[in-house]
């Protein structure tokens, strides 16, 4: 006789099997990243070019003259990013014996005061800490790769180019693979249209900062205010930090190549800046944003960081908030879910129920 296999699974079971699956995926994903961070490039340009497609559409325009006029003008974006950081990086990088003459001098200036103060090996440890040639070494990679990037860039934008060609055929082609309900076509289309909105506030956002950066180093007579201008645009798309990693590079050249007076000028119109843009006039704007708790941010920056590297953190907060709506369509995902959203309204602890949201209103958001 043979012996009856059990029913069901136990929670634990099914609780290890489903860590297992979800490990093996992460590390297929760390060993596809090569391949996945162009296409997640493509596609989240892709979400945000839709409208203007869709709008050229209704104006009458062929499809193809509409997808030309969007390669080209992303193409020109690219091409006018590149010819500035380049031309900024090589000027930097001819500058750069002037800076370390001086660096080495302040350094052994403020290594003798932290000596005097009892410290001892300051003199030898600060240039450690922060070496100039590395920063030289740096330099010479980024423009050294300067071709592959480009190479890369035009890779990205071929993407774009088809995945803007299947946009329109999209929403059938998934209702005749995965048969998605009413609910699941809802909340598909609340997600673009939260991914759309951020990425277009952030990038307003992240403009107006590169702006009020330039101007202020402008002001104070920095070198190279462009360069830490597109420095603190893009690293603005990146949350939590940075918004102080952008301030590193022009403080440290002001001390360099000022006074102490001007390096502190620096740093306070950064903390401003970022303080009215990022504090101020983009939630303000923004209002919820994407619904994921400041904690939920962090991990998010650290886990994309880790598995799909500087784009992953560029990327973190949709990548997330993509995660949590797919999270939300499943009861047994749902306790993550709301883990990683915003927190809980007080009437909410106090035992009222949740309001669900209207799948109509979002199933009408294009």
């Amino acid at each position: 006789m043979r012996p009856q296999l059990p029913t069901a699974m136990s929670t634990p079971a099914r609780g290890v099997i489903v860590l297992a699956a979800l490990a093996l995926v992460v590390l297929a994903v760390k060993a596809a990243a090569p391949i996945l961070v162009p296409l997640l490039l493509a596609v989240f340009i892709a979400i945000i070019t839709t409208p203007a497609l869709k709008w050229m559409s209704r104006k009458g325009m062929p499809k193809w003259f509409a997808l030309g006029v969007i390669g080209f003008v992303l193409l020109d974006i690219g091409s006018l990013l590149a010819l500035i950081s380049t031309g900024a990086l090589e000027g930097f990088r001819d500058s750069l014996p002037t800076y370390q003459e001086r660096f080495f001098l302040l350094s052994e200036q403020f290594g003798g005061w932290l000596e005097g103060k009892g410290i001892s090996g300051s003199r030898e440890a600060i240039p450690d800490l922060f070496d100039p040639n590395q920063v030289a070494s740096g330099v010479r990679i980024l423009l050294s790769n300067a071709s592959s990037l480009f190479a890369t860039g035009l890779l990205v934008l071929l993407a774009v180019i088809f995945i803007l060609m299947e946009v329109t055929s999209l929403p059938a082609k998934l209702d005749a693979a995965f048969g998605m309900s009413d609910a699941g076509r809802a909340r598909l289309a609340r997600l673009l249209f939260a991914i759309r909105r951020y990425m277009l506030i952030k990038t307003l956002t992240s403009l107006g900062t590169a702006l009020c950066v330039w101007v202020w180093l402008w002001l104070l007579g920095i070198d190279f205010a462009v360069l830490w201008a597109l420095l603190a645009f893009f690293l603005n798309f990146i949350p939590v930090v940075g918004n102080v990693l952008m301030a590193i590079p022009p403080t440290l050249l002001a001390l360099v190549q000022t006074d102490l007076a001007t390096t502190w000028l620096v740093l306070v119109g950064f903390v401003v800046i970022n303080l009215v843009i990022g504090n101020v006039l983009e939630p303000r704007v923004m209002g919820k944003g994407l619904g994921i708790s400041t904690l939920a941010v962090f991990v998010a920056l650290l886990f994309w960081g880790w598995l799909l590297g500087a784009v992953g953190m560029f990327l973190a907060v949709p990548l997330t908030a993509a995660l949590i709506i797919a999270l939300e369509s499943s009861p047994h995902t749902r306790p993550i879910a709301i883990l990683l959203g915003p927190p809980i309204k007080p009437e909410l602890e106090a035992g009222t129920q949740p309001s669900v949201p209207d799948d109509a209103s979002a199933r009408s958001v294009d």
